[in-house]
């Protein structure tokens, strides 16, 4: 029976990767902005939602693929014995509120700001525990509901002071659509998925000789690679890909309908076409986008169109979100300093007056902080910028 391993008294500080604890100055700066994300999300017909941290296991994958169960942590539940998971994304658990509990013959727009828990980091340096932000959108099928979801992303970038954003748009029909005229098995469809991810054309010009694909389908399937770069890539498209199957056809329209939709939102935007661009490919079931900021290597947001998740939950439903992880958004943000605010106060035990001011002041929203006779420190550690202190036979309060 081997040992267990013995954790050094002067290492027991340590936290597992990609796990971390805030210091008060950035929860200051989290807690603000996450009430301004909700107040934010208000504004635009969003409706908070909170689930659950922990539930069965089922229950947080229905609908999503495998890519999420590998992601999910999972303990036995003592009570009933089953498996439950503590959920590595929010988005699931939305759409059960949407299609289960809510039940709305008409759209619904929910939102939440939470933590969510991942067996591993979402890319170097990334954290295995997000505060997940979101907003999803129930009930339309249209591309203004994309482009609604895609302008709140943007906003709510903004809104954290994220700056130099560019946007990745694609469609994952597209690529779905030639690989189902194509007639590829499911284990060429990754193959060939993965190559496209790399953007290997000479992988792929190979894969697909050598599966003897059939013209056109087999130059639609190689051109894809290439189809990335600005709005003009969409024409472009429109010619490379003109003998694909109508629904591609279909979705480059959405695609360039949703482009649309935000270019009137936000005219100097930055928007980069990507054909290839499948994150999320075994989840999503249309448009999908993606957020980057320079020096920054993996996506700060994504989001896109995940039809009919709600099925599993008695409810297939149109549905269309994003998420991105509000510590990240702030770690990227400017730095802004906050002005000292507070007061200071040394407490007399034995004057009731003083007791009684401090408890006004709180109650009016001032946040006073006060020292013991035992305790050591000065306003200005404390962050205070005015003191209580006794004038005479009143407690009155003074700037420093």
């Amino acid at each position: 029976m081997s040992a267990k391993p013995v954790i050094a008294s002067q290492n027991r500080w340590l936290l597992p990767e990609g796990i971390e604890e805030l210091l008060p100055d950035e929860v200051k700066r989290l807690e603000s902005m996450r009430r301004t994300m909700l107040d934010l999300f208000t504004s635009w017909g969003y409706d908070q939602v909170m689930p659950p941290m922990l539930e069965y296991v089922e229950a947080l994958q229905t609908g999503v693929g495998s890519e999420l169960d590998l992601q999910t942590i999972k303990v036995t539940d003592q009570l009933s014995g089953r498996m439950m998971g503590i959920r590595p994304d929010i988005t699931p658990q939305a759409a059960r509120i949407d299609a289960h509990y809510l039940k709305y013959d008409r759209p619904s727009r929910l939102c939440y700001i939470a933590p969510v828990l991942r067996a591993r980091p979402d890319g170097f340096g990334g954290s295995r525990e997000p505060l997940q932000l979101g907003a999803e959108l129930y009930g339309y099928a249209g591309s203004a509901s994309d482009a609604e979801s895609l302008c709140l992303m943007l906003t709510t970038l903004n809104t954290a002071g994220v700056e130099n954003i560019h946007i990745d748009l694609g469609h994952v029909g597209i690529f779905r659509g030639l690989v189902a005229r194509a007639g590829l098995n499911t284990e060429r469809e990754k193959a060939l998925f993965e190559a496209l991810q790399r953007k290997a054309k000479p992988e792929i010009t190979a894969m697909l000789d050598q599966w003897a694909v059939a013209e056109p389908i087999k130059a639609c399937l190689a051109a894809l690679a290439d189809l990335n770069g600005d709005l003009s890539v969409l024409e472009e498209a429109r010619a490379l890909l003109a003998d694909a199957p109508k629904e591609v056809s279909a979705a480059l329209e959405q695609v360039a309908a949703v482009a649309e939709g935000v270019r009137r939102s936000y005219a100097d935007m930055p928007i980069y076409i990507d054909l290839a661009e499948l994150s999320g490919y075994s989840y999503y079931t249309g448009v999908v986008y993606s957020a980057f900021v320079p020096g920054h290597g993996r996506a700060i947001a994504k989001g896109g169109r995940y039809d009919g998740i709600g099925a599993a939950f008695g409810r297939a439903r149109p549905a269309t979100g994003f998420g991105a992880d509000l510590r990240e958004l702030i770690r990227l943000a400017p730095t802004v300093t906050t002005e000292a605010g507070g007061i200071f106060t040394v407490l007399d035990e034995s004057d009731g007056e003083q007791q009684k001011m401090i408890h006004d002041l709180r109650a009016q929203g001032e946040r006073v902080v006060v020292q013991f006779s035992d305790g050591e420190g000065e306003a200005a550690d404390f962050a205070c910028d005015r003191l209580l202190g006794k004038q005479g036979k009143a407690w009155k309060v003074s700037n420093i």
